[in-house]
């Protein structure tokens, strides 16, 4: 373990964006790989493993989400904190875990599964209406599983560390946003456009 933490800190430091791009698509990929195999949804069943879908889910992940993440964690380490506080007093971290799960999280759900439904080959209106019938329930889930992690994340983990530290309990996030995302993108029904609320 330590010898592949070594080979990533060296990979990083010569090619940052192009390691964390591997490093974050191959973990989204597992993450699809998971859920199709583990948890398949009854249209999976009938249709088998499906290549595309872990092909969108690396692509996502490598092309999209790994330079959007890798650049918040920069932010939140570099530029939130209390203006009268040192970058790295105690009062800070609570301020920064408050940032990422009241700002960046309600914001990336739907982003994760707009995308993920255009790159279906959907319409913008189709997208719109998962995003509206998954964003809160998946939002409160998040707030189940991420804050206590990234308190964690946060006070411990090198700032270069910690997308990879998010991406590995992602395997386990990636394979629920997977299953919910195929789940909804196969529902027999039309989703309520104004259940559950979301922010105008």
């Amino acid at each position: 373990m330590s010898m592949l933490l070594n080979f990533y800190t060296s990979s990083l430091k010569k090619n940052p964006k192009t390691t964390n791009a591997i490093m974050t698509g191959s973990l989204f990929g597992i993450g699809d790989a998971i859920a199709q195999i583990g948890f398949p949804s009854s249209h999976s069943k009938a249709q088998g493993y499906d290549i595309a879908r872990t092909v969108r889910a690396v692509t996502y992940g490598s092309l999209i989400f790994s330079f959007i993440g890798d650049k918040w964690f920069k932010v939140l380490n570099n530029k939130v904190r209390f203006s009268n506080r040192p970058t790295n007093h105690w009062s800070n971290l609570p301020l920064r875990v408050g940032t990422d799960q009241l700002l960046f999280a309600p914001l990336c759900i739907p982003f994760y599964f707009g995308i993920l439904t255009l790159m279906e080959g959907k319409s913008l209106k189709h997208a719109d209406t998962k995003v509206r019938a998954v964003w809160w329930d998946i939002l409160k889930t998040n707030w189940m599983v991420w804050p206590l992690f990234q308190l964690i994340n946060f006070s411990i983990i090198p700032v270069q560390h910690r997308l990879l530290a998010v991406n590995v309990l992602a395997i386990f996030w990636n394979t629920f946003l997977s299953f919910r995302n195929s789940e909804a993108s196969h529902a027999d029904h039309q989703f309520p456009v104004n259940n559950p609320p979301v922010p105008e």
